[in-house]
């Protein structure tokens, strides 16, 4: 972890600091991680009202010009040009050999138009990736300077309403630009209904305090927003997913269109091909810890026998499962419930930990 020196600041680090937030580096950032409140009620009131995140540490490129759908279509393994206006679509860059050098959404704004939005710590290599690409095609990439803001919750329309936003009229994974220099999506990390709105400092401001004087909403810490990603199954990058995995062997390939894994020219399409004929040696998968003591990334997983059959990825405490809550990666022919019995390797000690099915809680999207 870098000095907090060494760190960039959130815009609204102020409001942060006056709501008594605890802060902690978290890719190249200086983060809220947790509130008074603290990450165990934090966590249940997303799941039961609504919680407000700082995710300006996040980037969002837009993508524009006549080239932007041929462009993106080369650089992910999506169709740009065949989405729906408005429609959002989690993707990925992907290197030579099919490994996942980052996982983004990418909304199309118009036929000329969209919005990727990238992770917080591989916003510059992603530029730089971009930028590499685009010079065979006609398009400009623009990095913007945005707050951005996810309130997520059962009570995220109802608070939005309140506060005079309104929900643009979205479902699930579609976005739109409600007004100048802003961008919503109906999307976010924690598996409950909720949006997310990258908009500029003066507006963000007016925006949160509006957002936090409902009764119903209250800041959300990075802790808590860990553990609501990992009960809904959800990945981080450089910790579940990396570039030396691939979207087959991470059970992701439900994100890549069924054409496109036959037929798609993205870069990375004849590495992944080979590997999906070839079989995944390994399989990413829920897994829960017997008892009450979490397991955490790094984790060896190991059989009866003591031999290492795979790893623990990210791990923590669920508060809504009631339980430990974990992802990582197993051999392929262990990767269902059941199939053998198993063990986490926690500081000498072995803990049983079974093969579960994501997510751990319910997803409550919005799709209409």
């Amino acid at each position: 972890m870098s000095d907090d020196g060494d760190l960039k600041t959130l815009p609204l680090e102020d409001m942060h600091i006056a709501a008594g937030a605890k802060f902690g580096g978290f890719a190249g950032w200086r983060m809220p991680l947790t509130y008074p409140a603290g990450v165990m009620k934090e966590h249940q009131h997303v799941r039961e009202q609504a919680g407000l995140f700082d995710i300006s540490h996040m980037k969002l490129f837009l993508v524009t010009g006549i080239g932007a759908a041929a462009f993106l279509s080369k650089a992910c393994p999506i169709d740009a040009a065949g989405l729906a206006p408005n429609q959002s679509k989690l993707s990925f860059f992907l290197n030579g050999d099919a490994g996942i050098l980052d996982d983004l959404i990418v909304t199309k704004l118009a036929d000329d138009r969209f919005m990727v939005v990238c992770n917080a710590g591989n916003a510059e290599a992603d530029e730089a990736h971009m930028r590499n690409i685009a010079g065979h095609y006609n398009v400009v990439i623009e990095p913007l300077d945005r707050v951005f803001l996810a309130l997520q919750g059962p009570a995220a329309a109802s608070v939005m309403a309140d506060a005079g936003v309104g929900d643009g009229g979205l479902l699930f994974m579609t976005g739109l630009e409600p007004r100048d220099n802003w961008f919503m999506t109906r999307s976010g990390y924690t598996g409950e209904d909720g949006f997310e709105i990258g908009l500029p400092e003066k507006d963000a401001r007016a925006l949160a305090a509006k957002l936090l004087a409902d009764e119903r909403v209250m800041w959300i810490g990075l802790a808590a927003r860990d553990s609501l990603r990992l009960e809904a199954g959800l990945c981080l990058h450089g910790n579940d997913i990396d570039a030396e995995t691939d979207p087959a062997t991470a059970a992701l390939m439900w994100a890549i269109p069924k054409e496109l894994r036959a037929d798609g020219t993205f870069i990375g399409a004849d590495a992944l091909r080979r590997k999906v004929a070839a079989g995944a040696a390994e399989k990413r998968v829920g897994l829960k810890p017997e008892g009450r003591q979490p397991v955490r990334g790094g984790a060896p997983i190991v059989d009866e026998a003591g031999r290492q059959v795979g790893r623990v990825t990210s791990g923590g405490f669920g508060p809504s499962a009631g339980h430990p809550v974990a992802m990582g990666y197993v051999a392929t022919a262990l990767a269902r419930p059941g199939a053998a019995k198993l063990f986490a390797e926690v500081r000498g000690n072995r803990i049983p930990i079974d093969v579960h099915s994501l997510p751990f809680t319910p997803h409550r999207y919005v799709k209409g």
